[in-house]
């Protein structure tokens, strides 16, 4: 019996389809030196893209020509090298933040939507105000108010909880840099928690990551989000108790479209 041949293909083919490093070669024991440098640069990114300068001024000038309401918020965490050795105090609102928002507070809103710098301040300082200006229609078309945009500095995720709390919303949208990798030093990331509060943990919130350049782009991240706003809202729950499944409605939609467009 013949053993049948597997497919070949060359790891030049296979380093088109991936950013994973793969197939790199050797130069004796060792990687080749460009593989190297590349690495070290890569790595030299993510550690900028870590120690980046929050841009909050861009952020809040960009969200209010989309026209929204925009206030600035501190955490606990006073300077970078705290917000990094003290991820609790990235959660808690200093207290001269805290009594700012709650003379805001007691409308309906229905959803908040906070920006946080998190582990890459360059990828928010990049993609939060293109992906709002993609999210607050899709939001408006589906009947739901966004009564609030946040920009807040030294934030961890669970920092949202808190401030939706304050403001008294139905859901929270936390936008945050996500930790740097080697090949996407800029991707922002969006955790979605209903009935927000302090306390909460990662179960409770669902998230969509992987928002950059050459991953989920805006317009499918927005779909994505408020989609899980609309039917964690209608549902009244958030996280493993709601299962993502904007993926089929989208589908329908496209094929919707498809239709509409063959009849005219």
């Amino acid at each position: 019996m013949k053993t049948p041949t597997p497919p070949t293909r060359s790891l030049e083919a296979l380093r088109e389809l991936t950013p994973a490093r793969v197939g790199l070669g050797r130069s004796g024991a060792s990687m080749p030196t460009d593989a190297l440098l590349a690495f070290t640069l890569d790595h030299a990114r993510a550690r900028d893209a870590v120690h980046a300068a929050f841009d909050v001024e861009h952020l809040v000038a960009g969200l209010a020509g989309l026209g929204l309401e925009v206030s600035e918020v501190s955490s606990q965490a006073g300077n970078r090298r705290d917000y990094l050795r003290r991820p609790d105090l990235g959660r808690m609102l200093d207290p001269d933040s805290r009594r700012a928002l709650e003379k805001q507070g007691g409308g309906a809103n229905q959803v908040v939507i906070v920006i946080g710098d998190g582990l890459s301040p360059a990828a928010v300082n990049v993609h939060a105000v293109e992906l709002v200006g993609h999210l607050a229609p899709r939001l408006t078309e589906a009947g739901i108010r966004c009564g609030h945009v946040v920009v807040a500095s030294g934030a961890r995720v669970a920092l949202g909880d808190e401030i939706g709390a304050v403001l008294g919303a139905r859901m929270v949208v936390m936008l945050i840099g996500e930790r740097p990798g080697l090949s996407a030093p800029d991707s922002l990331g969006a955790y979605l928690t209903f009935a927000p509060r302090s306390g909460l943990t990662d179960e409770k919130r669902n998230c969509v990551s992987n928002i950059h350049g050459a991953g989920l782009s805006y317009d499918e991240a927005a779909f994505k989000i408020a989609w899980l706003v609309r039917e964690g809202i209608a549902r009244q729950v958030t996280g493993v108790a709601l299962k993502d499944e904007s993926g089929t409605a989208l589908i329908a939609a496209s094929g919707a479209g498809r239709c509409g467009k063959s009849e005219t």
